[in-house]
């Protein structure tokens, strides 16, 4: 049965994910960004309701910007997952730009690419997450730089707070986790880690049970004369807390 479930489940995500990309193709053009950005919320939720993910929201997502996401990374989910909660603007690796279908979907939510392996465009994506503050906007990123295994999480990189410290903005942690809907234990299906390949992820989340993706929003803070190093060790710490609360 479980597979019968999965194969509806992809049918259905299939389709969906035409639909989105051809309201990018032919609607996009014509909508202001705040329209544009209402589409991908709505898209985000349908989304994981064709793949049997239900979304709890604890804490108070910010209403407006600007201001920083700082979140823990588990799953190629947890874009669409933070989307359906509150659209905001994700920084990503510049390899993504180029995924089928996924990039196109990732550049029209607004995805600001960076190459990692680059000290200089690591600069330029700096001053232009400073920009994007600057002008009021909602951000959000993955300190950890990939993927963890939902147990225990990997270090904060520091250098995207840089952004937020030369913008004056405040950062908001937010921790992600999914339950299994029955029990409310912990789910590893939807982890995406080491050697595993993208469409083992997704038909192991497919086959699953029921599940709950959870966003808890803490409270929103400054960089209070802290350098981007102290502030992502005790940012690190409240996500930490969030995730398993």
């Amino acid at each position: 049965m479980k597979h019968l479930r999965a194969c509806w489940r992809l049918l259905r995500l299939l389709g969906h994910i035409g639909k989105g990309l051809w309201i990018v193709a032919l609607r996009f053009p014509a909508l202001p960004p705040d329209q544009q950005h209402a589409h991908v919320q709505a898209w985000s939720v349908q989304l994981l309701a064709h793949a049997g993910i239900q979304l709890r929201i604890e804490g108070r997502p910010p209403l407006t910007g600007p201001v920083m996401l700082v979140a823990n990374h588990l799953s190629w989910l947890d874009i669409p997952v933070m989307h359906a909660a509150r659209h905001c603007r994700f920084v990503s690796k510049s390899d993504v730009q180029g995924w089928p279908l996924i990039g196109t979907l990732a550049t029209a939510a607004g995805t600001l690419y960076i190459e990692r392996s680059s000290r200089r465009d690591a600069l330029r994506m700096v001053r232009s997450m400073q920009e994007a503050l600057e002008r009021g906007e909602v951000l959000a990123v993955f300190p950890e730089g990939t993927t963890g295994d939902g147990r225990a999480m990997l270090p904060f990189h520091a250098n995207l707070l840089q952004a937020a410290v030369m913008a004056g903005a405040p950062v908001q942690p937010v921790g992600l986790r999914f339950a299994d809907q029955a029990t409310g234990a912990t789910s590893f299906a939807p982890s995406y880690i080491g050697d595993e390949t993208l469409v083992g992820s997704i038909w192991r989340t497919l086959c699953a049970p029921p599940i709950e993706a959870v966003v808890h929003y803490g409270v929103p803070e400054v960089a209070d004369g802290r350098d981007r190093r102290a502030w992502a060790q005790h940012l690190h710490a409240v996500v930490d807390r969030l995730r398993q609360a």
